[in-house]
């Protein structure tokens, strides 16, 4: 089953999640091509972002994994024994407690939701958990991880044995023969059911990422645009960007090579510069540019979008990710909790009012989150008085 869309139309027009990592319930009413959540360290906006993420794989094992992984959820009972600690996939759940929970993300509207949630392996497959899962015959029930996407089902490789004491469920890697049963008894999740998603962290992006990426702009269209981006830093002075490996050649294909290094042609001087001696800002931009000629018709999740970039190039910024999201057809979805970043993209909206952005500002109160939206109206008029949104 295909979600593509047509052209210039958003995955996700307005967004519910509940029951995901430390959000019980939240609900935000309209999403933008470009949306903004603002707030205070801790609120949740991060677990927005992976909850996008999540939603975007269609609850992908790899997926989940990846999110546990970045956030150092392991197992800690198994971690120091296994060769690859395992994530601890109870932290999925809100309150870590996967049993009777669900975890569901997606629009508002349920015929698009995902669900991820805990089973009783025993009662869906039958003879083949008694064949498989030698626990099941002395705790008489083993537990797995389902996703479910209109109507299609998943089970995740991994499987549990409710514990004696709180009930608590300790997830541990399916063995091989479980993992293929588990495999063969879900439905056809095909990569065209996925949308593409991409994700820049808080931190500056690495040589691997920026060659993976640069290799499929290269002689391309999006290339002019992203060495555009790289001028708001630098200014006329660049002239071109290349990626070379160790041995000082261009290399291509360079995804495999963890050697390889971006560097600039500036005008006036006679060496190559490598990217990273330009500062952090330039390091950002360039990033944020590539990421977004490589999410065609996808999402791109920015974290901590702010980092790097100067307070005056703020609405430059923004003028760049609203231009090129809604040509490349991009959703994104980006964090801060900078006044500046706000500013100029409240600035920045007003400008391309056409394109459609919105601000959220997540709260939490009594545990609780909660989203607070923006009109395109408030955006405006906080633009213009320089009210303080965050």
């Amino acid at each position: 089953m295909s979600d593509q869309l047509p052209e210039n139309l958003l995955q996700l027009q307005d967004l519910a999640i509940t029951g995901f990592r430390g959000i019980r319930k939240l609900t935000i009413g309209r999403l933008g091509r470009v949306t903004l959540l603002a707030g205070k360290n801790g609120v949740g906006k991060t677990t927005v972002l992976e909850a996008v993420r999540v939603f975007a794989s269609r609850g992908r094992h790899t997926t989940l994994r990846d999110v546990l992984q970045e956030r150092d959820e392991f197992l800690g009972a198994n971690g120091g024994n296994q060769r690859a600690p395992m994530p601890d996939f109870s932290a999925l759940f809100y309150g870590r407690r996967p049993s009777g929970s669900r975890i569901v993300v997606g629009p508002t509207a349920t015929d698009g939701q995902l669900f991820v949630e805990d089973v009783d392996l025993t009662e869906e497959l039958g003879p083949l958990v008694d064949e498989s899962f030698p626990e099941a015959a002395v705790n008489g029930t083993v537990i797995g991880l389902r996703a479910m996407f209109r109507g299609a089902q998943q089970f995740l490789p991994v499987v549990g044995v409710p514990q004696e004491l709180g009930g608590h469920t300790e997830f541990a890697r399916a063995p091989v023969d479980a993992w293929r049963i588990l495999r063969q008894s879900s439905d056809d999740f095909t990569d065209a059911a996925r949308i593409k998603c991409l994700s820049l962290g808080p931190g500056l992006m690495g040589n691997h990422e920026v060659a993976s990426y640069w290799e499929d702009v290269v002689l391309t269209a999006h290339e002019t645009a992203v060495v555009e981006a790289l001028r708001l830093v630098m200014g006329e002075r660049v002239q071109r960007v290349a990626v070379i490996g160790s041995n000082g050649q261009a290399r291509r294909p360079v995804r495999a090579t963890g050697q390889a290094r971006a560097i600039v042609r500036l005008h006036g001087v006679d060496d190559r510069v490598p990217l990273k001696s330009l500062g952090d800002g330039a390091v950002r931009l360039f990033g944020v540019a590539l990421a977004l000629a490589n999410s065609q018709n996808g999402f791109l999740l920015i974290d901590e979008v702010e980092n790097g970039i100067h307070h005056s190039l703020q609405i430059d910024f923004w003028r760049m990710v609203l231009r090129t999201a809604q040509v490349n057809n991009v959703q994104v979805l980006a964090t801060t909790h900078s006044f500046d970043c706000v500013q100029g993209f409240a600035e920045a909206s007003r400008e391309f009012s056409d394109i459609g952005s919105a601000l959220v500002r997540v709260v939490r109160q009594d545990g609780e989150a909660w989203a607070i939206e923006y009109s395109e109206k408030d955006l405006s008029i906080a633009a213009e008085q320089a009210i303080e949104v965050r």
